[in-house]
């Protein structure tokens, strides 16, 4: 286990002990938007996490959710050489303050702009999914890939809503009205880093989004990839990190779902655009 893995297991292992005691105790809530909320918990997990990575990595950058909030991230920023961190210290923090059990710690690793290692833990399930580029994916140490179902019919869809949902309810309820016309299932689970690895271990068969931040998608994107997934924006052009668009796959069904939502692009206006 390289030096990288072993610190970045050692601090989330202690992050999910706090998040396990803190789940179903009362939460000390404060809203960022409309809907937008962070906890208590939240501060803490990331501050450990970062002091954690700090100690080992002094020159490392690391770009995490609550430190970085809205302020934009540029990777010009970096070079090709650099080491860049993303931390959501908990990805479905308005399951978490419900008591809901669908929550993770979410933890990438990039070098300039090629990721290189990936660790999503869930800790209410106890299940700890890593990349190493090029290695594949595992799940609690076992290999996972992605399903093998081809026919967008027969496959299991997940997405989610952006944070400005209710002033734009129309529009992507849009794109979701096409997969629920098209798909065997969808989901709706509040957690974009587990749905990602859903993907990656074949429980889901694509998944799509509108406007995650690095931080939700750098560890589950790398994850998709060494499992034998897809991952592009909606209309199959190449991932953008710091873009909109999240579109992950088997492969096998993701033209098909690039066909809806490009679709669905072109038919509405570009209200949301930005």
């Amino acid at each position: 286990m390289n030096p990288h893995e072993r610190v970045a297991r050692a601090a989330v292992d202690e992050a999910a002990v706090l998040l396990r005691e803190a789940w179903l105790e009362t939460k000390e809530v404060h809203y960022k938007g409309d809907v937008d909320l962070v906890t208590a918990t939240d501060h803490r997990v990331e501050a450990l996490i970062v002091e954690r990575l700090q100690a080992a990595f002094p020159d490392h950058l690391i770009i995490a959710e609550e430190a970085h909030g809205d302020a934009p991230i540029a990777s010009k920023d970096w070079g090709e050489d650099d080491y860049v961190w993303y931390l959501d210290p908990l990805d479905g923090t308005t399951n978490f303050a419900h008591g809901y059990p669908q929550f993770a710690v979410s933890l990438a690793l990039a070098r300039g702009h090629e990721m290189q290692f990936a660790l999503v833990h869930d800790p209410i399930r106890d299940e700890c999914f890593v990349a190493n580029r090029g290695e594949g994916a595992t799940l609690n140490g076992q290999p996972i890939t992605v399903s093998d179902v081809s026919d967008l019919a027969r496959g299991l869809i997940a997405t989610g809503f952006p944070y400005d949902r209710r002033a734009h309810a129309d529009y992507y309820l849009g794109f979701f009205r096409q997969f629920l016309r098209a798909a065997q299932g969808m989901r709706r689970n509040g957690s974009a880093a587990l749905d990602l690895c859903y993907v990656a271990c074949g429980r889901l068969d694509g998944f799509w989004e509108w406007k995650l931040r690095p931080w939700d998608v750098a560890a589950g994107v790398l994850l998709v990839r060494e499992a034998g997934g897809r991952v592009s924006d909606f209309r199959d052009a190449p991932f953008d990190l710091h873009g909109e668009q999240t579109l992950a796959s088997n492969g096998l069904v993701h033209a098909g779902m690039a066909a809806l939502l490009t679709a669905q692009l072109d038919s509405v206006s570009s209200e949301v655009a930005s």
